[in-house]
């Protein structure tokens, strides 16, 4: 997790064309332009375009009716990507969203050709996720993993940028599955999303119900956004800020502290800066944390939530001090 093992944005592809401050700029440019669609939210849209950028992708919770479809399709307008939506239901089946061979005819016979699901796009929306078996569910593991798809034992990668914003039902709304350990770790945030306030909602009863709808303006290009990407992975982290993160992580469970560590590189680059701070790491925590932390059954009982438990953490581990 230091600056060391972070892989070198040259090796592959060449010069990074993209300097810290023009990050700050192109993130802000889109989060403005995504604004103009959603009413309120900065936190959530925020925290969207670090999964995003980081080359993850983010989990959001949420009542229905807040705006989440419109939140994925607008950062698909504003990004000039592709866009595909999956509605989860309980008789969803994995081939509805990776796709399946399908028999065709050609030069007087028949032959078998893949038909790519709608998890082929650039930006998919996997809209309430915990509402589809985990069977279905984990069908998504491979691609968002390794963004590739395998069928009959044949590969299909998937283009660059791929990133996946899940939505799901609280758990205690009737019809939804947990969703296993093994998936809710390919999220790199889970977010929460609120319901708006009584200010934001007369905003969007102006906007919904006049006669002009804000439109969204093209600010970054796919390309822009693997560029963007490349330069997250450079930035580099001093030693005290990755055992700052190591011990956050000691206090939940033992792991990776990739997501932090991840996220909190993003969160400085947004702020035009080339290192990522201890403040940066704390502001990552929270959605970074609630979903890695995993009640037993006498905390469920206890009513203790994961987030007050990231909290707690925050409180009392202090960072490490620097020689």
């Amino acid at each position: 997790m230091d600056a060391s093992a972070a892989p070198d944005a040259t090796a592959e592809t060449g010069p990074a064309r993209l300097a810290p401050e023009g990050f700050a700029e192109r993130a802000q440019r889109i989060q403005d332009e995504v604004g103009k669609v959603i009413v309120g939210q900065r936190e959530l849209v925020q925290q969207t375009l670090v999964g995003l950028l980081a080359n993850s992708h983010v989990l959001l919770e949420g009542v229905p009716g807040l705006g989440k479809t419109m939140l994925i399709r607008t950062i698909g307008d504003v990004i000039d990507c592709s866009f595909s939506r999956i509605q989860f239901t309980p008789d969803l089946m994995p081939a509805d969203i990776t796709g399946t061979n399908i028999l065709v005819e050609e030069g007087g016979s028949r032959v078998f050709r893949f038909q790519p699901g709608p998890v082929f796009a650039n930006l998919v929306l996997a809209d309430e996720i915990n509402r589809a078996t985990p069977k279905t569910q984990s069908s998504l593991l491979e691609a968002m993993q390794e963004h590739q798809v395998t069928v009959a034992r044949n590969r299909y990668p998937l283009d660059p940028p791929f990133f996946v914003l899940a939505t799901q039902n609280p758990l205690e709304m009737e019809g939804t599955y947990p969703l296993p350990e093994a998936q809710l770790d390919r999220f790199l945030l889970k977010v929460m999303v609120p319901f708006p306030s009584e200010e934001d909602l007369v905003s969007i009863l102006d906007r919904t119900t006049g006669s002009e709808t804000p439109v969204a303006r093209l600010a970054a290009t796919a390309a822009d956004i693997v560029d963007m990407q490349r330069l997250a992975r450079a930035v580099p982290i001093a030693p005290h800020v990755t055992a700052y993160a190591v011990s956050l992580l000691a206090a939940t469970h033992p792991g990776s502290g990739r997501a932090l560590v991840t996220a909190g590189k993003i969160l400085a680059l947004m702020d035009g800066r080339f290192n990522v701070s201890v403040d940066d790491v704390r502001a990552a925590a929270m959605p970074a944390l609630r979903h890695r932390v995993i009640l037993n059954f006498e905390g469920e009982a206890e009513g203790i939530t994961s987030e007050a438990i990231v909290r707690t953490i925050l409180d009392e581990v202090a960072p490490p001090a620097v020689e």
